[in-house]
């Protein structure tokens, strides 16, 4: 269940809640009873598994690994 951060339109005070994401949200503010409002942040990430970095999806003969005629190394010029 996530942790979902509110904050007071009238006092400015914020607060966290640990709900599911199908609870009501809250709609007054626990210090001075006003309504709240959720507050929305960024969400870290982490990648987990094979297939997100570059050495995980490329295949041992890729044309990538090698250069192309023009001596760059990566593009199309050379197929």
């Amino acid at each position: 269940m996530p942790t979902y951060e509110y904050m007071c339109n009238e006092c400015g005070h914020r607060f966290d809640v640990f709900q599911s994401m199908s609870d009501e949200p809250i709609k007054v503010c626990e210090k001075c009873g006003k309504e709240v409002r959720k507050v929305f942040n960024s969400t870290g990430i982490i990648f987990k598994g094979s297939g997100f970095y570059v050495n995980d999806y490329k295949g041992k003969n890729s044309k990538v690994d090698s250069p192309c005629q023009s001596g760059c190394s990566g593009c199309s010029a050379g197929e």
